[in-house]
C-alpha cells in the first residue's frame, strides 16, 4: 500500500486513483479515506486524478501519540502534496477535513492550489467563545469526549444511527450498511487520536485561514446538519471567503457524502469544470 512519510516519521496512507488534474480529498472525524470512495470513484471516472489520504491516527496511517492537531494535520497534507508533486490542485475537505484543507491554505498558501471546496465543514470556528457567541457550547464536545472514554464503540453507533446521517429524523432511511461503515472506520482510528481530534475540529479558529483563501471556493452544506450547524459552518464560511459559491442542500444532514452522494458528485464536477 502507498504511504508518504511525515516530518516526524509518521506513515500517511493514501489512495491515488485516475489521471488528470488532481483533486485531493480530506475526510471527517473519526473516519478515513474510505468515506470518500463514492466521490473518488466518480471523479476519477470523469477524468481527474483523485488522491485521498488517511489522516494520522486514522485508518491505515500511523497512530502517533503526538500531533493530533490541525497544524500537524495540515503539514502532513503538505507532505503528501509535495511528495506527489501535485499542482493546480482542487482541495476538498469534509467536516474535520474542511478544517485541515483550510489550515493548509493558511500555513502553506495556494501556490499549488487552484480551487477549494468545503463540505459540511467545521470552519470558521465551531466552539462558542466570547468572540464567537454563535458557536456550539463546549458541553457538546465534552459529551463526545466522555462518550469516547466510556464506550467509544457505542458512541460511534449512536452517531451513525442518529445525527450524523439524520437517521433520527422522521422518514429517514439510511441503510444499515452506511451506518456500519461509519462504525467500522471509526473503530480503525486510534483511541487517543480520535479523542484529541475532537478538540482539533471544535476548538481551532480558522477565521484567519479563510481570510487567506484567494482561489475560487465552493461551500456545500445541508441546512439540517445536526453536527456542524449550517449557520456555524457553511453560511459563516461562505460569507468570509472572497469569491465563494454557497450551495445549500435543503433538509440535508451532516453526512452528505453518503446521503446525497449523487448530488454532491454532480456539484463537484460542475465546479471542477468551471
Amino acid at each position: 500500500m502507498p504511504y508518504v512519510t511525515a516530518a516526524d516519521g509518521a506513515q500517511i496512507f493514501y489512495k491515488d486513483w485516475g489521471q488528470g488534474r488532481p483533486v485531493v480529498l480530506s475526510h471527517g472525524w473519526p473516519l478515513n479515506s474510505d468515506s470518500w470512495e463514492a466521490q473518488q470513484l466518480f471523479l476519477a471516472r470523469h477524468g481527474y486524478r483523485v488522491v485521498a489520504h488517511d489522516r494520522r491516527g486514522h485508518g491505515r496511517s500511523t497512530q502517533t501519540w503526538h500531533g493530533n492537531e490541525m497544524n500537524t494535520y495540515a503539514d502532513d497534507l503538505a507532505t503528501l502534496i509535495d511528495t506527489l508533486d501535485l499542482r493546480d490542485v482542487t482541495l476538498v475537505g469534509f467536516s474535520t477535513g474542511g478544517g485541515e484543507v483550510t489550515r493548509y491554505v493558511g500555513r502553506h498558501g495556494t501556490g499549488r492550489v487552484a480551487q477549494l471546496v468545503l463540505v459540511s465543514a467545521v470552519p470558521p470556528f465551531m466552539l462558542r467563545t466570547d468572540d464567537n457567541p454563535g458557536g456550539v457550547p463546549v458541553e457538546v464536545f465534552d459529551a463526545i469526549r466522555a462518550g469516547s472514554l466510556a464506550d467509544r464503540s457505542q458512541l460511534y453507533r449512536d452517531l451513525a444511527d442518529g445525527p450524523f446521517f439524520g437517521n433520527n429524523r422522521p422518514g429517514a432511511h439510511v441503510s444499515q450498511g452506511v451506518r456500519d461503515a461509519f462504525w467500522l472506520q471509526g473503530m480503525q482510528s486510534g483511541h487517543r487520536n480520535a479523542y484529541e481530534c475532537v478538540a482539533a475540529f471544535s476548538a481551532t479558529d480558522f477565521r484567519a485561514d479563510l481570510d487567506a483563501v484567494d482561489v475560487p471556493a465552493l461551500v456545500v452544506h445541508g441546512d439540517d446538519d445536526q453536527v456542524v450547524p449550517f449557520e456555524v459552518g457553511g453560511r459563516a464560511s461562505a460569507a468570509r471567503i472572497k469569491n465563494a459559491t454557497l450551495k445549500v442542500y435543503p433538509g440535508a444532514p451532516h453526512g452528505i457524502t453518503d446521503t446525497h452522494k449523487d448530488q454532491l458528485g454532480a456539484d463537484l464536477l460542475e465546479f471542477l469544470n468551471s
